[in-house]
């Protein structure tokens, strides 16, 4: 093993109980201990990186070990409002302007197609989430006005993403808001993110994957022709490739200036909301800074979240909590008129962004056989799906046009 132990961090994924704990079949098999020391693929984390991940790979017919150091599906992956969505937290024009535009319109092309293949595989798998298509209205705020969103759309029109342009008054009938512009787009999607992973995880162990959980990993080295991973317990297990899909407990030697771990505050409303009925066939957020955004869910309950803080462990002051759920509620009555009352779930959780809004997909530094995956911004969901393309199609010895892209930096 390495001099130094380069153990995933442990942070408290959540505070107080999100919506979608208390709904039903989001428990994935697991078993204490593993049934072999030696396996084709080790994942570690049960989070939907950590599910889609397994099911690309058990496609593949390999011998696969899933660990986490939770109950499985009890991490990040509970506290996400799984608005999957197409649209980058940066913006096209401007992430052309960071990366060079040929890479930020594959950026955005691979985040569209991303999101019809999760959608086209939860089908082909008969997966029971709540998956629904979702049209996207992205509002200008005090970020982008409406000289900045036009020129948003400009870029998504030249890059081939379908959308549509809405200025003021446009804006003011079709959906009665009252901003200087806005983009209307398709290609998005909501799911139970829970339901998703948990479904996920059991087609997995369908297919022979081995789910153990509690197991903690503490140390991990390259073999002559794989990986050894030590776990609290003191066993040591080795595989030919090893996959981390710890997010927001990501490795030491993930540790970089173009991320970091903030906050960020979520509610769900009590059931049969009144609402306009064109929200339940969207998701809607703004270019703001904290930003705002929402959604419905089953039976008429809105999900809602944003106030972000830059704060990394803001999210675990309760006080700040209510207060945020209060300002996410005026702020959801003051863009469209609905009033949720008294929310029924309020949670906290950690979140983690890059400088460019993209996620880190890539072999560990130093590793060759071992891989990261750090699905953040604010469509993590959608990440997870390239992860599991791309890091699936690097251990069957191929390789995808676009991981230059979400390479470690």
């Amino acid at each position: 093993m390495a001099a130094e132990p380069v153990r995933t961090r442990k942070r408290r994924l959540h505070l107080d109980k999100p919506f979608w704990a208390a709904t039903r079949a989001i428990t994935a098999p697991s078993i204490p201990t593993p049934s072999a020391k030696a396996w084709d693929v080790i994942i570690v984390g049960t989070g939907i990186s950590g599910a889609l991940m397994a099911e690309a790979l058990s496609r593949q017919k390999r011998r696969i070990l899933i660990l986490d150091r939770r109950v499985p599906v009890r991490g990040s992956s509970l506290a996400s409002t799984a608005m999957i969505q197409h649209e980058i937290d940066v913006p096209l024009h401007r992430l052309a302007r960071q990366i060079g535009p040929d890479k930020a319109v594959r950026a955005w092309q691979r985040s569209v197609r991303a999101v019809k293949d999760l959608q086209a595989l939860a089908g082909r798998l008969g997966i029971e989430c709540d998956m629904q298509a979702k049209s996207a209205l992205y509002l200008a705020g005090d970020e982008m006005g409406q000289r900045a969103m036009r020129s948003e759309f400009e870029a998504r029109q030249d890059a081939g993403i379908a959308s549509e342009y809405l200025d003021q008054a446009e804006l003011g009938r079709r959906f009665r808001i009252d901003r200087t512009a806005a983009i209307l787009s398709q290609a998005s999607a909501s799911a139970n993110p829970a339901q998703l992973t948990a479904a996920l995880l059991k087609v997995a162990a369908g297919r022979g994957a081995e789910i153990v959980s509690p197991c903690e990993i503490t140390d991990l080295a390259e073999t002559g022709d794989g990986v050894a991973l030590a776990t609290a317990e003191g066993s040591i297990l080795t595989a030919g490739q090893a996959v981390f899909c710890t997010g927001y407990e990501f490795l030491p030697m993930m540790e970089s200036r173009s991320h970091r771990i903030t906050s960020t505050w979520a509610l769900a409303s009590h059931p049969r909301v009144a609402r306009p009925d064109w929200l339940d066939g969207m998701l809607v957020w703004e270019a703001a800074d904290p930003y705002l955004y929402f959604r419905t869910a089953r039976g008429g309950r809105i999900i809602a979240g944003g106030e972000d803080s830059d704060a990394p462990e803001a999210y675990r002051d309760r006080a700040r909590m209510q207060a945020s759920a209060r300002r996410i509620a005026a702020k959801l009555r003051a863009v469209c008129g609905v009033e949720i009352g008294a929310p029924a779930y309020v949670w906290a959780a950690p979140f983690g962004n890059t400088t460019d809004g993209l996620p880190i997909i890539d072999r560990v530094p130093g590793f060759r056989n071992a891989h990261a995956v750090m699905g953040f911004g604010g469509n993590g969901v959608t990440f997870s799906m390239i992860a599991a393309q791309i890091v699936a199609a690097r251990i069957a010895g191929k390789s995808d046009s676009d991981e230059d892209l979400f390479a470690f930096r």
